[in-house]
């Protein structure tokens, strides 16, 4: 009896991870198109936390980048190093470090709205409204499954 899930590359979760690949080549080349050659895609995991509320607790952003205490750290650490986020101590509780995006990240907020707008409006262009609304209930869906 054959298995449902196939070792394939038409299973679910290799077609994910090649679509992931694929989107972030994308970003990676556009954003070093528009100057900003040291920003990873995976940054957006905390860059657009940072948007939504500068001056998050690292645990809070952690929280809600859905990152390990040990990732997020040491992806603090890489955006410091590429100018895109400073830690300050928090005025109230010195053992809780708040991140601030830099003057480096709030330039690039512009170009990351222009390229991610351009990518989603082509792949919009290619799926259709119905199917595009289908797609975000299946990526949110798998984002928060739980095993």
């Amino acid at each position: 009896m054959r298995s449902e899930t196939q070792l394939n590359r038409g299973n679910l979760g290799f077609l994910m991870a090649k679509a992931l690949q694929r989107w972030n080549e994308l970003l990676r080349r556009r954003f070093a198109e528009e100057g900003f050659r040291e920003v990873r895609p995976q940054y957006g995991s905390v860059l657009i936390p940072l948007y939504e509320e500068d001056g998050l607790p690292m645990g809070e952003l952690g929280r809600r980048a859905r990152l390990s205490k040990q990732t997020m750290t040491t992806m603090i650490r890489q955006m410091e190093r590429d100018r895109l986020v400073t830690r300050r101590p928090d005025a109230k509780d010195g053992r809780v470090s708040r991140v601030l995006l830099t003057r480096r990240a709030e330039a690039f907020r512009t170009v990351a709205e222009r390229v991610l707008g351009e990518l989603d409006r082509a792949l919009q262009r290619r799926l259709g409204g119905a199917s595009r609304s289908a797609a975000q209930t299946f990526l949110r869906t798998v984002a928060e499954l739980e095993p």
